[in-house]
C-alpha cells in the first residue's frame, strides 16, 4: 500500500499510456488524482521521456523528490516495436498528418528490407521531425510547421544498437529496435523509406522499453486510478 507520504517522497509509477494522449495528458491526469485522493495541495509529478500523441507505451512517470532521477531515465537505452508503412510518406513522418506523397514500392524485396536495416546500426545522423517538440528560438518546432513555416532543423548523432524487423506483410513492416535517447522513431522510419529509394512512414508506435523498466510491469491509467481508490477504502 503506498502512502500520501511515499508520494511525496517519491515514486516511479510505470503507465501503459494509451492512443491519442499526451504525455503531459498523462502526468496532469495522474497528479490530479494522486492530489484528490490524499488532500494534497501540491505534489510534483513529472515523466522520463516524451511519448507522441500516437504512440503507446512506457511512460516513467516519478512523484516527488524522484523528479529529480527523471534526466537520469531519460538518458537510458529504450526499445520500441511498431509499424513502417512504404509507399508514402507524411509531412510529420507518421498519421498524425495526411500523406502527401506517393513512391513506387515494386522493386522493394524482404531481402533488401532486411539489408537496409544494417545502415541504421550504430552511431547515425539524424534529422528530428518538424512535427516535434524540440524548441528553436522559444517556439517549439511543431508551432512552426502548423503554419507552414520553415525553418532550419540541424541534426544530431544518435545511437541504434538493434534494428530488427519481425514481420513483413505486404508494405507493413512490423520491427523492434533498440536506441539511445533523443532518437526519433519517426525519423527513423522516414529515412528507412529514403534508404529503399521509396518513401515510408510511422503507422503504429509502442515503447516497451526504458532501461531496467518494461512495460510488462506498467499499468493503465485507469487500473492506477482504482488502486488509489482502493487505498482510500
Amino acid at each position: 500500500m503506498i502512502s500520501k507520504e511515499d508520494y511525496l517522497s517519491g515514486q516511479v509509477l510505470l503507465i501503459d499510456k494509451p492512443l491519442n494522449w499526451t504525455s503531459f495528458q498523462v502526468v496532469n491526469k495522474l497528479r490530479w488524482e494522486i492530489r484528490q485522493a490524499f488532500e494534497i495541495k501540491k505534489i510534483k509529478v513529472g515523466h522520463a521521456g516524451t511519448l507522441d500523441p500516437l504512440a503507446t507505451g512506457l511512460l516513467v512517470i516519478c512523484t516527488g523528490k524522484m523528479t529529480k532521477q527523471i534526466d537520469t531515465f531519460q538518458g537510458q537505452v529504450k526499445e520500441y516495436t511498431g509499424t513502417i508503412t512504404l509507399g508514402g510518406t507524411t509531412p510529420s513522418y507518421d498519421l498524425e498528418t495526411e500523406i502527401t506523397e506517393t513512391f513506387s514500392t515494386k522493386h522493394i524485396t524482404e531481402a533488401l528490407i532486411h539489408d537496409t536495416t544494417k545502415q541504421f546500426i550504430g552511431d547515425i545522423q539524424q534529422y528530428p521531425p518538424i512535427f516535434s517538440a524540440l524548441k528553436k528560438d522559444g517556439k517549439r518546432l511543431y508551432e512552426y510547421a502548423r503554419v507552414g513555416e520553415t525553418v532550419e532543423i540541424k541534426p544530431r548523432i544518435v545511437s541504434i544498437s538493434e534494428f530488427e524487423i519481425t514481420r513483413i506483410d505486404r508494405l507493413n513492416i512490423d520491427f523492434r529496435v533498440v536506441c539511445s535517447k533523443g532518437t526519433y522513431i519517426r525519423s527513423l522510419a522516414n529515412d528507412f523509406g529514403k534508404a529503399l529509394n521509396s518513401g515510408a512512414h510511422l503507422s503504429k508506435l509502442c515503447r516497451t522499453k526504458i532501461g531496467d523498466f518494461h512495460i510488462d510491469d506498467s499499468v493503465t491509467i485507469e487500473a492506477f486510478i482504482s488502486s488509489l481508490k482502493d487505498q482510500k477504502t
